[in-house]
């Protein structure tokens, strides 16, 4: 009979995310994670482009997956987004690109969200080959569910016209049934692109709440609510992650391929746990 490391560590792979100037996950990554593990490059408000193109040239350079967040709404020309993928791809390589909307009140320039880019900065023909798209098991905080399948549905197409590949994150959450439900929904409308399940990695319960309920996530917040305050979650991603790898090990139409962890500032307790459970350490 497998046992729970077993299942855990039958997962394909996993990705994690860093913000550009954490020199102390830089330092974690490149000393504990195999090469070519996908390392997901926040682009932050009013943050200066170049920051996050010295970030990708650096993961690249130390032999790593490095993957660029395109926020569509911080851009302030389409002429801004040409320059930056350009350099993307030519300094560090980039192929994959982490396409989002953005929370901005009001645009910085001419795009509105992720399908603009997607349909209007060329990205094939730029050099980039996938492009990963976020979803909501659990909703939006400031989007209703049926708008947001359609925006999903209408960026998956948009990939297929462009002959883009596209790979589904999730929000993070801490209960794994909505997003086992919201995978089963996908599937059933016929959308096939991967999934890769967003994570909290292990931090405190305050801090994971600050950020669940800034990002939006629903139902699985009671289940850390009701976990005592400032309590270890260590094994907050176990329970999660054993229950996503059990999940895909039975229904294979799933489709879900890792898990995408959101270290939140701990990288390095986000890797040890990595190491304990041996998931997979990265796609093709």
């Amino acid at each position: 009979m497998a046992t729970i490391a077993d299942r855990v560590g039958a997962l394909d792979c996993y990705s994690l995310e860093v913000t550009p100037r954490d020199t102390d996950a830089f330092a974690a990554v490149v000393r504990r994670l195999p090469p070519r593990t996908e390392v997901f490059i926040a682009d932050l408000p009013n943050q200066d482009p170049e920051l996050l193109i010295a970030a990708a040239v650096r993961y690249r350079n130390a032999g790593f997956r490095p993957v660029p967040h395109l926020v569509a709404r911080n851009f302030a020309s389409a002429g801004q987004v040409r320059d930056l993928l350009e350099k993307l791809v030519d300094e560090a390589g980039v192929e994959r690109v982490f396409v989002l909307g953005g929370d901005r009140e009001s645009p910085a320039g001419p795009l509105a969200d992720a399908l603009d880019l997607i349909e209007g900065a060329d990205l094939q023909a730029r050099g980039i080959r996938e492009v990963v798209l976020a979803c909501f098991p659990e909703g939006h905080p400031r989007i209703a569910p049926d708008r947001l399948q359609q925006a999903l549905e209408a960026k998956l197409a948009a990939c297929a016209r462009s002959g883009l590949d596209a790979l589904l994150i999730s929000q993070f959450g801490f209960d794994a049934r909505p997003l086992l439900e919201y995978a089963r929904r996908l599937r059933a409308r016929g959308i096939i692109a991967p999934l890769r399940a967003g994570v909290a990695g292990p931090a405190d319960a305050d801090t994971l709440l600050k950020f669940a309920a800034e990002l939006g996530v629903g139902p699985s917040r009671q289940r850390l609510k009701e976990r005592p305050a400032g309590r270890s979650l260590e094994q907050s991603p176990h329970e999660f992650v054993e229950a996503i790898a059990r999940a895909q090990a039975e229904e294979g139409s799933l489709r879900i391929e890792g898990v995408h962890f959101f270290s939140f500032g701990s990288t390095g307790r986000t890797i040890a746990w990595v190491e304990r459970h041996r998931i997979g350490s990265g796609r093709a």
